[in-house]
C-alpha cells in the first residue's frame, strides 16, 4: 500500500510500469526497428547487385549489366511526375547514387552508426520513390515509403543506434565529436 500525502492508503497499481523500464523496453523496440529497416535497405542492394531472384532476376543484376533503377523508374511514365523520373531511368550516375544509398543506409542502420545521415539519406530516397508513384493507387497520399521515412526520423531522434548497435562508440570517436552531424 502506498500513502498519498499522508491521507489514506491506496493500493499500488500493478499495471503501472516504472518509466525507466518502459524507456529501456522502448530502446529495444527502436533498435529492432532500426535493424529491420537496415536489412530492408541492405537486402535491396544485394538483390539488385547479384540478382538472387527475389525482386531481381539474375539476368537483370547490376553485376550482369542490368540497371537497378530502370525497372522501377520506367514504370512511372504514366504517373504525375513520370516524365521526370522515367528520364532518370538507367543513367549510370543515378544507378550508382541509388545503389550507394541503399548500401550506405543499410550498413549504417544495421551497425547503428551515422544515424542522422542514414535517416536523412534514407528518408530522401523514400520520399523520391513515393513521389515517383504519385498518384498512389490505394491511398490519396500515404504509403509505406512515407511510413518508413517517418520511422527513420524516429530512429535518429531516439538514438536507436545506441542499443544493440555501435552508436555510443561511434559518438565517442574524434571524428564524430568534431563533426556531430555524423552521429
Amino acid at each position: 500500500m502506498a500513502t498519498i500525502e499522508g491521507r489514506h492508503a491506496v493500493p499500488a497499481n500493478p499495471v503501472t510500469t516504472p518509466r525507466a523500464t518502459v524507456s529501456h523496453s522502448a530502446d529495444y523496440v527502436w533498435a529492432l526497428a532500426r535493424i529491420s529497416l537496415g536489412w530492408i535497405f541492405l537486402w535491396a542492394f544485394l538483390d539488385k547487385t547479384f540478382g538472387w531472384g527475389f525482386a531481381t532476376p539474375a539476368e537483370r543484376a547490376w553485376i550482369n549489366g542490368g540497371s537497378p533503377t530502370t525497372g522501377f523508374l520506367k514504370g512511372t511514365g504514366e504517373n504525375a511526375l513520370g516524365g521526370f523520373f522515367s528520364g532518370l531511368a538507367g543513367q549510370a550516375w543515378v544507378d550508382w547514387l541509388f545503389m550507394a544509398g541503399l548500401l550506405g543506409v543499410g550498413v549504417a542502420l544495421l551497425l547503428g552508426i551515422g544515424m542522422r545521415i542514414a535517416a536523412g539519406a534514407g528518408g530522401l530516397m523514400l520520399v523520391l520513390m513515393w513521389a515517383a508513384e504519385l498518384p498512389l493507387a490505394n491511398n490519396p497520399f500515404m504509403d509505406d515509403h512515407i511510413v518508413y521515412a517517418i520511422v527513420l526520423a524516429g530512429l535518429a531522434l531516439a538514438g536507436a543506434g545506441d542499443t544493440l548497435g555501435l552508436g555510443r562508440w561511434w559518438a565517442s570517436t574524434a571524428l564524430v565529436r568534431r563533426l556531430p552531424i555524423l552521429k
